[in-house]
């Protein structure tokens, strides 16, 4: 009579059908696809989440125009702030090394470890993958907080103008010196 199979063995076996694929798509290089596939199931838990708790408590407030354009402004500067900042590098540092500065106030780093590790590295180094996080807090927010969360908005957007005006400066004040 077979032992019985344990549920490690069982796992294995479940997951047996995704090696052949992931080592074809991915070749020598690593691509931690299943920490990949649970950002993506974290990802879908917050938003089903959220619209669960919407349809429960009876909110569907959408958001105005002026709301999405600073939400996508302040998702913007946000998202750079997470990213790229010195004073957020704690928050990167498990996942990341540090490099060097790609620019002004911001630093560059590189992703390291395996697996999660390296999947979460990914997320919290690049502001495109972030940004989708941080939209997905302010379109939670138009929804259950809506006064809070066009403030939020507003002081990053705010802080977004700024910066882009800092740029502006910088810029005037080197075309006037190579001027003369």
């Amino acid at each position: 009579m077979p032992a019985a199979a344990s549920p490690l063995a069982d796992q294995h076996d479940q997951h047996h059908w995704w090696q052949p694929v992931a080592k074809e798509y991915t070749g020598d290089e690593d691509r931690p696809l299943g920490s990949y596939l649970g950002v993506m199931a974290g990802y879908g838990g917050l938003v089903g989440g959220i619209a669960l708790v919407a349809r429960r408590l009876g909110a569907t407030r959408t958001p105005g125009v002026l709301d999405i354009a600073l939400a996508g402004i302040a998702t913007h500067k946000i998202s750079r702030l997470i990213t790229k900042d010195p004073v957020t590098s704690p928050l990167r540092a498990p996942f990341t090394r540090y490099i060097g500065t790609s620019g002004d106030a911001e630093l560059m780093e590189e992703v390291r470890g395996t697996g999660p590790q390296k999947a979460i590295g990914e997320l919290i180094s690049c502001p495109f993958c972030i940004g989708q996080w941080v939209a997905t807090g302010f379109a939670g927010g138009h929804l259950f907080a809506p006064t809070l969360t066009r403030l939020v908005a507003a002081l990053f957007t705010e802080l977004a103008i700024s910066d882009f005006l800092h740029f502006g400066y910088s810029l005037a004040e080197e075309k006037q010196q190579q001027a003369g």
